[in-house]
């Protein structure tokens, strides 16, 4: 756990940011020490990585808290697509750059303005965003949370954790087993009847996620003991064939 001083330093983020992300549900501190700052642990040092990069693709917070909290967000696709946008925006500098150099060395206005064009930029951050988060699933979840408050939507999520954390007390038994894959059924059906509909092909996507290890991996293994998220992956990948 790192304290939001020792983050602040080491991250180059104002502790008065890390107060307001935290303040407007961007990026929840872990815990607070009993004088009462914020600590951070992994999970929210890897949020607070993933924020700063749409951050530098100049993306305004409530876009990026409307990615980050999809319930569809995929983490690696989203890192593809900032790679690509990153490397587009590079290569938009070096344009520019040469511009310039070449203004330089001939002393005088060069009639090339093709450097100033950032319509590709624009179009892919357009396209990346309708992705990330305006997704069906999304929308879904959107309407049906819209007259939930604050505590019922906490509490939602709370029971969709203790779905999935029962899988770590499933261990001993085979992920083919009937009450294990009973379970996955179990998980299914609540996320369709309180997020989205939850096909198969979502719920091993989800179930990729839960043990590709980061946030999702630690925050299940907290919850249902080592192995909790690894398990449940199994599980899910049987279930969905």
């Amino acid at each position: 756990m790192m304290t939001v001083n020792e983050v602040s330093k080491r991250t180059g983020v104002s502790i008065r940011t890390l107060q307001y992300y935290d303040k407007i549900g961007l990026l929840h501190a872990a815990g607070r020490t009993e004088a009462g700052y914020r600590l951070y642990d992994d999970a929210a040092l890897e949020r607070l990585q993933q924020i700063l990069l749409f951050r530098e693709l100049e993306f305004p917070l409530k876009d990026i808290q409307k990615i980050v909290e999809n319930p569809a967000f995929d983490r690696q696709k989203a890192l593809e697509q900032q790679i690509t946008l990153l490397t587009l925006k590079k290569q938009h500098l070096e344009d520019l750059i040469g511009l310039a150099q070449k203004i330089r060395s001939t002393g005088g206005m060069v009639m090339d303005f093709t450097a100033f064009d950032t319509q590709k930029i624009k179009k892919y951050t357009e396209q990346a965003k309708k992705e990330w988060g305006e997704t069906p699933e999304y929308k879904e979840f959107e309407e049906k949370t819209a007259h939930k408050t604050e505590k019922e939507v906490k509490d939602m999520s709370s029971q969709l954790m203790d779905i999935v954390a029962a899988f770590g007390g499933m261990q001993s038994k085979d992920p083919t087993d009937s009450e294990v894959q009973a379970q996955v059924k179990k998980l299914q059906e609540f996320i369709t009847e309180h997020y989205y509909n939850c096909s198969k092909a979502i719920l091993n996507q989800l179930g990729q996620m839960y043990g590709a290890g980061g946030a999702f991996t630690e925050n299940i293994n907290a919850a249902g003991g080592a192995g909790a998220a690894e398990f449940a992956q199994k599980a899910i990948e049987i279930y969905c064939k």
